[in-house]
């Protein structure tokens, strides 16, 4: 891995943790693909070395595996005594009997899959989380472990209602990560790696974006072009994803894909599909016996898979990471430029990262370049420089920044404004929402949504 990498991920790591130190709640955004599992690793390894005391409970997403594949990282890192204060364990439904879920002590770093602590579950309902949290925290005298008990919460945009609720009884502090981390939930960046910054220091791709009036086609002829290059150069089979729409058009969408596939040009192209409503995995790679989707799943992530095509609604978003992924087709508007974001992060990642500098450089920059046919979203400055508040993080009258800002006598039809407001990318509509804390301000930031 290049210096200028290691130096970015450490930097962030150190600011991490002098934040932690100084505050209950900190925020960090990190682009998707630039390491934000390692350093969530490296950040909690610092801590324990400080604090063995310190038990942390990862929160993560249960859709894609992206509970045990942060495990695994841990694990990983653990064993290789990369960092060897972790000593991970996967909170899991298979730890369950037909009477409770049962959490042994003894780890000091807990994955939790957000969907085993919810309504009706055993986790919460029959108390198994809390009893634990309480055992943790409890001095000896009480019979406890007098532990110090820190939350992380893994893709922290997604709503933890059931986990917020319990957080100030038992939580010293909570760390958020994240990509797009949700303004309007408070998540402002105390500690951030820019795009910009990713990209130079090669942990990323750049972006080179498709003309709006190319189709499925073109991106297809275009895969096809740089394909056996990406082998040659890289040794990496190369992955082309496409997303369609989640509901209706679907049906139709997918036809058009499946039969330019079938035309004879395109037939030696193997291609999976996960398009129907149980999310189950269609695909022509008649030579591989996968049953189940997980396989599947897990088959098309390697730089070795022959799948060349990937087309899927939803599932891609988070916690399918596939390096080898290097273009993107959006044939759906999916309304929500944070699920643009998350989407387009996934043919991002470098997928020589770890030995990027013996690579020749036609080769480099072959890695490091994503083509996407879709929404690009703003030009991304740093979130502190676009959000409407000062280091105190109260709100700043927009004309006060603004000389030119002119008071609005004759607001517009509120229908209107909000139709102009969810067209707008998501981190505009959250700077909305933080800034706007009554109809006022709301009105007198949906008026001037161009400046």
């Amino acid at each position: 891995m290049l210096q200028e990498a290691v130096d970015i991920q450490q930097n962030a790591v150190s600011e991490l943790v002098e934040q932690v130190r100084q505050k209950h709640e900190i925020t960090f955004r990190a682009p998707t693909g630039s390491g934000k599992t390692r350093m969530m690793a490296d950040f909690m390894n610092r801590v324990l070395m400080e604090c063995p005391d310190v038990i942390f409970l990862v929160s993560t997403l249960s859709k894609g595996n992206l509970a045990e594949q942060n495990y695994n990282v841990f694990r990983h890192c653990a064993d290789k005594n990369i960092y060897p204060q972790l000593n991970p364990y996967l909170i899991s439904s298979e730890s369950a009997d037909e009477e409770r879920l049962f959490i042994p002590e003894g780890f000091n770093v807990y994955v939790l899959p957000r969907d085993l602590y919810k309504d009706k579950s055993k986790l919460k309902d029959e108390g198994a989380l809390k009893n634990f949290l309480s055992y943790m925290t409890d001095n000896h005298f009480a019979n406890g472990c007098n532990k110090t008990l820190y939350l992380i919460k893994d893709e922290c945009h997604q709503a933890t209602r059931n986990l917020d609720d319990i957080a100030p009884s038992y939580f010293t502090k909570i760390i958020n990560f994240s990509a797009t981390p949700n303004l309007r939930r408070g998540q402002m960046p105390d500690v951030e790696i820019s795009d910009e910054a990713a990209v130079d220091a090669k942990l990323i791709k750049s972006i080179q974006w498709g003309d709006e009036h190319d189709t499925v086609e073109t991106a297809i002829c275009k895969f096809e072009e740089i394909r056996q290059k990406y082998v040659e150069l890289l040794g990496v089979n190369p992955c082309l994803i496409i997303q369609i729409s989640n509901k209706e058009k679907a049906e139709h969408e997918w036809s058009v894909i499946e039969n330019i596939l079938n035309k004879p040009e395109h037939q030696h192209l193997k291609w999976m599909s996960i398009v129907d409503k149980k999310d189950k995995c269609a695909t022509n790679d008649t030579a591989q016996k996968l049953k189940d989707l997980n396989r599947w799943k897990d088959y098309a992530k390697g730089n070795a898979s022959t799948i060349d095509i990937i087309v899927f609604k939803m599932v891609i978003s988070e916690g399918w990471d596939i390096p080898r992924a290097c273009m993107l087709y959006q044939v759906r508007d999916t309304k929500s430029r944070q699920l643009d974001e998350q989407v387009i992060g996934r043919v991002r990642r470098n997928p020589r990262l770890s030995d990027f500098e013996i690579l020749s450089p036609e080769a480099q920059k072959l890695a490091m370049t994503a083509w996407i046919w879709g929404v690009k979203p703003i030009e991304r400055q740093s979130f502190k420089q676009r959000v409407l508040h000062d280091n105190n993080h109260e709100s700043k009258p927009l004309r006060n920044q603004n000389p030119n800002f002119q008071t609005i006598v004759t607001p517009g039809s509120i229908f209107d404004l909000y139709a102009r407001l969810q067209h707008c990318h998501n981190s505009i509509q959250n700077q909305c929402y933080t800034y706007a804390k009554t109809p006022q301000k709301w009105f007198e930031f949906c008026e001037r949504l161009e400046k």
